[in-house]
């Protein structure tokens, strides 16, 4: 689905609505001139001329008024040809379902909220939409190249066609409702104009945003995004650590991706959190039954990792806690 703007298809029938009430309406002024008649007379003598029904002529009409009746089919039927003209185009161009599918598209994205913005769907791009669907997380893709395109209409994924870059392509994503935009897009230079027009937009704002030179890094942290990554330096720290730490990669991947009874997750501490000003202890955190709290971070990104009892829950920390489903359920619910 795309939002490459499609205007309303029944917009295509102005003209030839405009012409056929100007048929119309000679015709009737016509017949009332001509042959005298009223007015219902010759509105239903007109329309039966120029449908060509073949219906009997309403009453006897004289030389002129034959005349008359003749061009009246001309032109009548020519305007009738042309509006189905126009009609059998957008039948063909399939303009009601294309228009369809894009109103439809306009109400998912105003219903998005708390969702990410990915911008570009290339081979990052693509594997980052798989990791969403695969943990529910919503999105909406920007992307303007034709092949990619192509493919996310084929894989039905949300997207929306025009430049990242653009501040009403942006908006239309809903980024002031976002929780975070991803910059995926090859070019360093492109991601940096991605960047400042998201925090512009939206100050608070989690940015992601993908650098394939080194000295990149630097211009894009300065344009506002909150992490940086070189796909090529993960790729070989991931390659380095599964040659030195297999099994420690495994078994990290496996409570990554939930392939066992035991995960990780992060819990946001929010304004509204019961448990906000609380120490860990007195928040019941580390309470033995529960998931067992690994670290916290702080919003200006300090780390404590595995915390003591004593430490203080502040707006905007974040609780990463490992255990079973039941267990990061019910810590959870004491950070809500």
């Amino acid at each position: 689905m795309t939002t490459s703007h499609v205007p309303n298809p029944l917009l295509r029938f102005r003209l030839p609505g405009v012409l056929l009430a100007v048929v119309i309406a000679i015709g009737i002024t016509g017949y009332a001139v001509i042959d005298k008649w009223d007015f219902l007379d010759s509105f239903y003598m007109t329309i039966i001329t120029i449908s060509t029904v073949g219906y009997t002529e309403v009453h006897p009409q004289g030389t002129a008024g034959r005349i008359f009746t003749s061009l009246l089919i001309v032109i009548g039927v020519g305007t009738m040809l042309f509006g189905f003209g126009v009609f059998a185009e957008a039948l063909t161009e399939n303009n009601f379902g294309i228009y369809r599918r894009q109103r439809q598209l306009e109400r998912q994205l105003g219903h998005l909220r708390d969702h990410f913005i990915i911008c570009g769907y290339g081979r990052i791009g693509t594997q980052i939409a798989i990791e969403f669907d695969d943990h529910k997380v919503p999105y909406a893709v920007i992307e303007q190249n034709p092949e990619a395109l192509e493919r996310l209409q084929n894989e039905n994924r949300l997207h929306i066609e025009g430049d990242a870059a653009s501040e009403d392509i942006l908006k239309q994503a809903g980024i002031e409702r976002a929780r975070g935009l991803i910059s995926a897009v090859d070019s360093d230079e492109r991601s940096v104009y991605i960047t400042l027009s998201a925090r512009a937009l939206n100050p608070q704002l989690f940015i992601i945003s993908r650098g394939g030179r080194p000295d990149s890094t630097r211009r894009l942290e300065l344009a506002g995004a909150n992490r940086v990554i070189s796909p090529y330096r993960m790729a070989g720290h991931r390659m380095a650590e599964l040659a030195v730490h297999p099994a420690l990669v495994d078994v990290l991947d496996t409570l990554h991706h939930g392939g066992s009874e035991i995960g990780v997750e992060e819990i946001l501490v929010g304004p509204s959190t019961t448990a906000l000003g609380k120490s860990l202890d007195e928040a019941g955190l580390l309470d033995p039954s529960g998931a067992k709290v690994l670290a916290l971070r702080r919003r200006d990104g300090t780390l404590h990792a595995n915390p003591t009892g004593d430490l203080r829950l502040e707006e905007g920390d974040l609780v990463i806690a490992l255990g079973t489903e039941s267990q990061l359920v019910a810590t959870a619910a004491m950070l809500k």
